[in-house]
């Protein structure tokens, strides 16, 4: 009889709990956010910043970057925060998406690694002309967005030059002069890091270098100026939402939280210099 009594108590106990769980979901406006990546710190000091105010972000993981732009377009999610403005805009061009933006988040600067060669790192140099020998294979993104800056990556390390009416979509085919003779390998970007065995050095997104445990401070053979680079703008990470609810004052609440001094301070603190304020 008394493990009974125990046993009841218990149950009374865990339906209180579940009961005042819920009530305290039902005092908060929860609003759903699309990420792509392990590296969502900056998260946890905006819902500590809103959380007077009742207002709550859960995200919503994403293996593949192809895949929060339709959740958000069909209604699964209330936002995403995962891309830069040109990817947005290629994706809206390219699905017929009804996205807009929200807001500016961070800029992330993409780094050259060594695969196979070696190369004393330094993400600074001015160039990789004398330390990238012909006949290199390099590993670069497969995605439109991420190869045509993967491009003009290579033809700020002085490996190559791209045709300027190419603008930021360049590919290949928009190569008008090898300093370095090269040979490409095209891979997802999130798995570019698990391809440097394979290749000689490689374009890396930071986010996706920062998963895989290769620092960008540290490790990297060059760095791009994300800053100062003429797509620069292209390169912000957005907020986004469904169009017509980029005003929303929740939304637009949750953008004056991320931006502030707290996310800088995890931005220093947590992630290696793979995120940059850009607000």
């Amino acid at each position: 009889m008394k493990k009974l009594v125990g046993l009841l108590t218990a149950l009374i106990l865990v339906g209180v709990l579940v009961a005042c769980s819920n009530d305290a979901d039902d005092d908060f406006t929860v609003v759903s956010v699309g990420v792509v990546g392990a590296f969502q710190d900056q998260w946890d000091a905006v819902n500590e910043i809103l959380y007077d105010e009742g207002i709550r972000v859960n995200l919503v993981p994403f293996g593949e970057w192809t895949l929060p732009n339709t959740a958000l377009n069909d209604g699964t999610t209330d936002l995403n925060a995962f891309q830069s403005t040109v990817f947005l805009e290629n994706a809206i061009a390219a699905n017929g998406y009804e996205l807009a933006i929200v807001g500016s988040t961070f800029i992330s600067p993409m780094n050259i690694f060594n695969g196979r060669l070696d190369i004393e790192p330094n993400p600074y140099r001015e160039s990789l002309v004398g330390y990238i020998p012909n006949g290199s294979v390099v590993g670069v993104p497969s995605d439109p967005v991420n190869l045509g800056r993967a491009l003009k990556v290579l033809e700020a390390a002085g490996l190559i030059d791209l045709d300027p009416a190419a603008g930021f979509l360049a590919s290949e085919l928009d190569i008008i002069n090898f300093h370095v003779e090269l040979e490409f390998l095209l891979a997802e970007a999130n798995l570019l890091p698990q391809s440097l065995p394979d290749v000689d050095f490689a374009v890396i997104n930071a986010p996706q270098a920062l998963t895989h445990g290769l620092s960008a401070r540290e490790e990297s053979i060059f760095r791009e100026d994300a800053l100062n680079v003429d797509i620069a703008d292209g390169l912000v990470n957005v907020i986004a939402s469904r169009a017509g609810h980029e005003n929303d004052p929740v939304f637009l609440r949750i953008l004056e939280a991320y931006q502030t001094q707290a996310v800088k301070d995890v931005f220093e603190n947590n992630f290696d210099g793979a995120f940059l304020p850009a607000w």
